[in-house]
Formats: C-alpha cells, sequence, structure tokens
C-alpha cells in the first residue's frame, strides 16, 4: 500500500499538540489525511486481518489440521506468527453467520417466486390477496377449490356433529388448535375461563402469562409465518448467544484442569480457537449441502456428497479430543476422561440454552 503524504497543518487533529515529524509526539497520531476512500478503507480491512503475507492462511490451515497448535504458540508468547484469537473468532464468525443468512434469503425468494408461478400457470388466486383465514371452508369455496354444493354439505355435518358443552364442564383436552395442544382454542377462551371459570379451571400466575404470550404469537399469524419468523429471529441473534457461552465453555474447563499451572486466560484462548474450528466446520458443511442438488442428478457426485458431509460431522466431533490432550499435556486415558465429561456437560448445558432461548425467541415474536 502506498504511503500517503503528510498533511500541510502541522497540528494534530487528535490532540491539537504540534507534529514535527510524521506520528505525533503525544498522542501517536499519523498526522495525514483522515478522509479515505472505500478501496482505502477495504484494502486496509484485508490488510488487517491478512497483512498481505501467509498468516491469515496460516492460521486457518493450523487452525483446521492443527489441533491446538495455535492455543499452544499463543500461550507460549509466539503471537505474530498467526492471527489474534479473538479477532479471529471475529473474522470466522462474521463470514459463517454472513454467508447462512445471505443463502437463506436466496432460497426463502426462489421458494416465493415459484408459488407465485404455480399459481399464475394454474389461475389460482393467493389466499393472502383474498383477506380469508387459509383453513376457512368457505375461504376454499371462494378460491374455487370447494363448490358450493360441498360446502353446504361440509357445513351441515360440522352442525349436527357439534357439542355445546355447558362452561362449568369444559375440557380443556377439547381445543387443539395451533402448533401444540395447549388446551385453549384462542386467547378470548383462556381470558374468559381465567375471570369467570371455576378455581379447577383457572391457572396459576406463571402459566397463565405463558400461555397469553403464545396464544397471542399463534392469534397473530399463520404456521408458515410463525416458522419464517422465528426462523429469523432466531438466526439473528444466535451469533450472540453463541458469544456470551464462550466463557461458560472456558470456565467448564477451569473446573477441570490444575489452578496453578492454567489460568483462566489460557482456557479463554482454547475456547476461542475450538470454537473458531467450529464455525468454519459448520461452514464448510454447509457449502457441501449445496452440492445437494447435483447429488440428486449425479449418482457419483451423490456418494461424494454423503460422504463428505459424514466424515465432516465425524470430525467436527473428534476434534476436541486430541486438541484437549495436546493442549493440556495429560496422558491419554486422563485426557480422554476429562475431555469426554467436559462434552456432556457442554452438550447439556448448551441444549438447555438452545431450548431456553428457542422459547424466549419464540414468546418475543414481532
Amino acid at each position: 500500500m502506498a504511503i500517503k503524504p503528510t498533511r500541510q497543518d502541522k497540528i494534530c487533529q487528535n490532540c491539537d499538540s504540534e507534529v514535527h515529524e510524521r506520528f505525533c509526539p503525544k498522542c501517536g497520531q499519523e498526522n495525514i489525511e483522515t478522509r479515505k476512500s472505500f478501496r482505502h478503507i477495504f484494502s486496509h480491512f484485508l490488510k488487517d486481518f491478512t497483512h498481505y503475507d501467509n498468516k491469515f492462511w496460516k492460521t486457518i490451515f493450523y487452525l483446521f489440521f492443527k489441533p491446538a497448535a495455535l492455543s499452544k504458540a499463543y500461550i507460549s508468547g509466539k503471537r505474530l506468527r498467526y492471527l489474534d484469537p479473538f479477532r479471529l473468532y471475529i473474522f470466522i464468525s462474521f463470514i459463517t453467520f454472513i454467508s447462512l443468512s445471505l443463502f437463506a434469503k436466496s432460497s426463502t425468494k426462489n421458494e416465493n417466486k415459484q408459488q407465485v408461478t404455480l399459481l399464475k400457470e394454474n389461475n389460482i388466486p393467493s389466499i393472502d390477496s383474498l383477506h380469508i383465514q387459509e383453513k376457512g371452508i368457505n375461504g376454499l369455496t371462494k378460491i374455487g377449490l370447494i363448490t358450493q354444493k360441498n360446502n353446504d354439505t361440509i357445513m351441515k355435518i360440522i352442525k349436527e356433529s357439534d357439542v355445546t358443552y355447558p362452561k362449568e364442564i369444559h375440557s380443556k383436552e377439547n381445543n387443539d388448535k395451533g402448533l401444540f395442544k395447549l388446551g385453549y382454542k384462542n386467547l378470548a377462551e383462556l381470558d374468559s375461563l381465567q375471570k369467570n371459570g371455576s378455581e379447577n379451571l383457572q391457572e396459576n400466575t406463571t402459566k397463565y402469562w405463558f400461555l397469553k404470550k403464545w396464544l397471542s404469537v399463534e392469534e397473530e399469524r399463520t404456521e408458515k409465518e410463525i416458522f419464517t419468523d422465528f426462523k429469523l429471529s432466531f438466526s439473528k441473534n444466535f451469533p450472540k448467544v453463541l458469544f456470551l457461552y464462550l466463557p461458560v465453555f472456558a470456565f467448564i474447563l477451569y473446573l477441570f484442569h490444575d489452578k496453578k499451572r492454567w489460568f483462566y486466560f489460557d482456557h479463554g484462548i482454547f475456547t476461542l480457537h475450538y470454537f473458531s474450528f467450529l464455525l468454519l466446520m459448520a461452514l464448510v458443511l454447509f457449502f457441501i449441502d449445496k452440492l445437494k442438488p447435483l447429488a440428486e442428478i449425479y449418482p457419483n457426485i451423490g456418494w461424494l456428497h454423503f460422504g463428505l458431509k459424514v466424515l465432516g460431522f465425524v470430525y467436527m466431533f473428534y476434534y476436541f479430543f486430541p486438541a484437549h490432550r495436546l493442549f493440556y499435556g495429560d496422558k491419554f486415558f486422563l485426557s480422554f476422561f476429562k475431555s469426554s465429561l467436559v462434552y456432556i456437560i457442554n452438550i447439556i448445558l448448551f441444549s438447555i440454552l438452545m431450548i431456553a432461548f428457542s422459547l424466549y425467541t419464540f414468546l418475543n415474536l414481532h
């Protein structure tokens, strides 16, 4: 990158000190023009991560194929040969989740285009354009899927089979509407029973709050809209959840190793590198999965696609064990015992976290 000439003005823009050379003697800021082109910013961004040499690719190679090598090198003081662990994690996390997001949006657009094309080819108006309920029998009649004669027959059968139950002997089990059988048809029924129902039909405060939130989400959206909004909200906030789990993973490692020999900082470095590997491997598997359309056409590619996916998942599972043994230097069986316990504990904790996060995401759909 070409060296930019210094400014004519010899007053530092940062601290207002007089600058005689290229750098301010007080704060160290370079006395050059601060307004830069997009090309300069982009090239500086690349240089910041790759340093225009083999540092970036060397780091990725060691991360992928030499478990714990980067962590050991960093702890031993060899910190200029490879990318900083924290910046490496942020970079890989950014690339991974932005790629997943872009491809997810692209596939959603393609699905919508296919649906619109199918509707046009068959001259069937979309249900949403008619502003009627998806599952209403009258709605199906309006769009021509059911004749008026069949409509009348179905409505007659429904009326003849309908049984009206007194309020006090209302049974929650009769209401199955929604994604899950919560026992209520809608929010109005829940509120009515909570206010006017007998004591055995009323819910406690916590359960009532939960059911009210859940039913309000289901009433405002169709099932398809719920899944779409949930997927978008979940994928948007998952990187934050994963980042917040990093110190938990490091703390569990801290509990299983000598406190005098290993500081929490050391476990944190190992965790950053391990999670960077997991994200990178997830990205690789994601792109391998994009071979699926070709695999359906060409049998040989199908076997290759299946083999690569199996190999990738096995390597993701296996990687932690040699990384743990090489970094901490324990004997084989002791390391296997510790790493197995760490693995199991983290799977349990992370599963609980994912369930809680999924529930929180659903209840807070906007």
